[in-house]
């Protein structure tokens, strides 16, 4: 398709969703409400661990619009255990996971009855008049506490301990004895609540013929959701249609099957009705898998020039009281990525999954990559501080070289395509490092109340979660290709199929800008059909970083097999040989010959009136693709962050923010921005404000958006991005991925330069988030030992 000559690819146009987002006519999963629905409720556990010795439910039975009250016993036999897909070693514990607990609560939130009624309010009314019975025990809620002889949380086990799993490359031990200097630190990855705009719903709808259900779900993961419900539910998958409509954000709280879907299609199928249930904020922040929950102890070996040597980390990771689709194998990403985007000799890390009583962990937008990147981005700027360099230059001392096909880390992957200092050189110049570092001594000389910090992370990330041969050695349950279908209709619209699953990134426009320019068609006439089980019968859905690299990729493909139809048949309608035939602006010529072409419309409608085909070609122009990648994408970048500290009171601002970033082809720069936006955001959200915060006996205190502090306008500077372009070759689009760069690179600068700039106190840690309070405690610390 290099021959078209339309330049849709690579400019901003505006996003096809937005019109009907802004107008109020989204479809969301919440709005649907069939008739005859019965809505749900469900009764949490108050108890991060207790046995249930007795549930009446009697009373709640009678209460005003009351169907039907359940128990865990009672629905004990309409599934089996939710099931964890990603399995990382052959002795992995992995406990039973039932949507509704039947005798035993591990965590604050546990469902453990469930109201159906025929209005929400009724049923959440009824709730109050279960009557349980709990033997409440005392919790594990401490990674470290937990494999030093805390509570059991799942008995049967004899410890909290789920794997461990380990990776070595190189003599680390020979590293750090010839090492003239090591570093040796302890960072702590807090818990994050994941805070979609949109909170969970689910509404399950049996079909009218008696057979199957359609359940329209809020969710990222339509096409998993389908396959690993009818397992846990016992529901043929041909019988069992998912529909993700308009979905208000996931940021990998989405990815993932819940209990509630369970729920709706057991009483679905019991009361012969459709079934919703929509999440309060408070039930979302309480159930919705957490991200993050990391300790981790990182040891750098180097020389006095600053040269890497070796790297040892050792990861506590804390997976909550059950282990959802992905929990064990986030920790894995965080081990591969963690030695960045440099190049040393040796590497040696070891993870161990903990159990613990709160909410399980999984996926958060970066997953396992933003612990990685942090852990080892802290630990460079200690090693400058340590030997008295600047962050900047020990970076690029370590680098890897420029590469463009294909470069190995420290743990053993091959890196598609890179060059880092590029991306360094140019954000120090749009930030003016040399005017900010000046700046600095200024105010450390004069010393000002207000201090400067300047952070950097330089970053790599492995994005796509492919090939499929990688996915099943890694141990998970899924493949790593993505499908699409491209059809030009009779008219010469296009409509294209994707497997991919959006919830916010603008696949109708990227997909139909690839369609477009590989057509030439107008982009509006390109429809793009996704989230939808039936239409889209096959798909890998949308998260890791995969969807352009991959989704975007199978359609570039598709669009190539579309038009090579389009080739022959032109070739035939033109009684031309197909070399001979040009193809620009939406037309085949004959090379030489002048007013000799056809529009691809007219071949289209040629295809479908199928009058005079060439000898065996089928009619119609439609075609289907399969795409699994050789290889990760590994997206890079530099990123800048400015502070300021009012070292009276502890108050961190951000005044100005700098990103180089490299996704390799940018589709719509528009749309990358975006993403880089949100995800810079929310990197700042963990390094300065958000924290899952539990008390003593396991109960959420930030379930609210009152306790629970995710950044807005007002708290964020404007960012000032830039990109550097290095194709990726594993797919013919070059794309490397966009989606988690900023949350991947963003809480490490930000922390970084809320150290640097107390670095006159003699402060060289602070734990996330860095709020007011820890950073005025910080200070007075220091102050009091000096």
């Amino acid at each position: 398709m290099t021959e078209t000559l339309r330049p849709s690819v690579g400019t901003a146009v505006p996003r096809k969703e937005d019109p009907q987002l802004l107008t109020g006519k989204g479809r969301w999963t919440g709005n649907i409400a069939p008739p005859g629905t019965v809505h749900i409720a469900v009764l949490r556990s108050p108890f991060a661990s207790a046995r249930i010795e007795s549930i009446d439910v009697s009373e709640a039975a009678e209460c005003p619009g009351v169907v039907g009250v359940f128990t865990g016993e009672d629905l004990a036999g309409e599934w089996s255990s939710i099931p964890c897909a990603w399995p990382v070693t052959e002795d992995i514990r992995i406990p039973d996971h039932l949507p509704v607990a039947v005798d035993q609560v591990r965590f604050a939130g546990e469902a453990v009855a469930v109201v159906a009624a025929t209005d929400a309010a009724s049923a959440q009314d009824a709730l109050q008049h279960i009557d349980i019975d709990y033997e409440p025990a005392d919790p594990t809620l401490d990674v470290e506490e937990s494999l030093a002889g805390g509570p059991i949380v799942h008995d049967g086990f004899g410890s909290n301990e789920s794997y461990t799993w380990s990776l070595g490359t190189g003599d680390v031990d020979r590293a750090f004895a010839d090492a003239d200097v090591t570093v040796s630190e302890r960072y702590v990855q807090q818990r994050l609540q994941p805070t979609p705009l949109e909170d969970r719903a689910v509404v399950v709808t049996p079909e009218p013929t008696g057979r199957g259900f359609t359940l329209h779900s809020s969710t990222q993961i339509p096409h998993i959701l389908r396959s690993v419900l009818a397992g846990v539910c016992s529901v043929p998958e041909q019988d069992l249609r998912v529909v993700a409509p308009d979905v208000g954000g996931g940021f990998g709280g989405k990815l993932n099957v819940y209990p509630e879907e369970c729920i709706a299609i057991a009483l679905a199928r019991r009361l012969s009705v459709p079934v919703k249930w929509v999440a309060a904020r408070s039930e979302d922040s309480q159930t919705m898998t957490h991200g993050r929950g990391q300790v981790q102890y990182v040891e750098l070996a180097a020389r006095e020039d600053g040269t890497l040597l070796g790297m040892r980390v050792r990861i506590l990771a804390d997976m909550g009281a059950y282990l959802q689709l992905l929990t064990p194998g986030i920790p894995l990403l965080s081990a591969f990525i963690f030695p960045g985007v440099y190049s040393f000799g040796s590497f040696a890390i070891e993870c161990k999954g903990v159990f613990t009583n709160k909410t399980p962990t999984d996926s958060y937008r970066g997953a396992g990559r933003t612990e990685g990147i942090y852990g080892v981005e802290r630990a460079m700027d200690a090693l400058a501080r340590t030997l008295g360099m600047d962050p900047a230059e020990v970076r690029r001392r370590n680098y890897h070289p420029p590469f463009d096909d294909g470069a190995t880390t420290p743990a053993g992957l091959e890196m598609d395509s890179g060059n880092y200092e590029v991306a360094l050189d140019k954000v120090l110049e749009l930030a003016g490092y040399e005017r900010l570092r000046t700046e600095q001594r200024r105010r450390r000389e004069a010393g000002d109340r207000v201090q400067l910090g300047i952070g950097l992370c330089s970053y790599t990330e492995n994005g796509g979660l492919s090939p499929s041969k990688m996915t099943a050695a890694l141990r998970l349950g899924a493949p790593g290709w993505e499908m699409a279908s491209v059809r030009m209709l009779s008219t010469g619209a296009v409509q294209v199929v994707t497997g991919t699953s959006p919830h916010g990134q603008g696949h109708e426009t990227t997909w139909a800008q690839i369609v477009a320019d590989g057509l030439g068609v107008p982009l509006d006439s390109v429809e793009v059909v996704h989230g939808d089980t039936q239409s889209a019968p096959y798909g890998l859905d949308t998260y890791g970083s995969r969807s352009a690299a991959v989704g975007g990729t199978a359609v570039y493909l598709a669009c190539e097999k579309v038009l090579s139809k389009a080739r022959t048949l032109a070739a035939h309608m033109l009684e031309a040989a197909e070399q001979d035939l040009e193809f620009s602006g939406g037309a085949f010529s004959v090379a030489g010959v002048s007013g000799s072409s056809v529009t691809i419309q007219e071949v289209a409608g040629a295809a479908y009136l199928a009058a005079d085909l060439p000898e065996g070609m089928e009619p119609g122009l439609s075609e289907e693709q399969f795409f699994d990648p050789p290889n990760f994408t590994y997206p890079f970048g530099t990123h800048v962050c400015v502070v300021e500290v009012d070292t009276d009171t502890g108050k961190v601002t951000i005044p100005e923010y700098f990103a180089v970033d490299d996704c390799g082809t940018v589709i719509n720069p528009a749309i990358v921005d975006g993403q880089m936006h949100g995800g810079i955001a929310q990197g700042i959200g963990q390094a300065l404000y958000e924290d899952a915060v539990y008390d003593d006996d396991g109960n959420l205190m930030s379930a609210s958006l009152a306790d629970y502090l995710v950044p807005g306008a007002p708290e964020l500077p404007d960012f000032t991005l830039d990109h550097t372009v290095t194709p990726s070759p594993t797919n013919a689009l070059g794309a490397k991925g966009a989606g988690e760069s900023g949350s991947i690179a963003s809480t490490p600068a930000v922390v970084n330069a809320v150290i640097d700039a107390l670095q006159p106190f003699g402060v060289d840690h602070i734990d996330m988030p860095a709020t007011p309070r820890r950073v005025w405690e910080a200070i007075n610390r220091a102050r009091s030992t000096s």
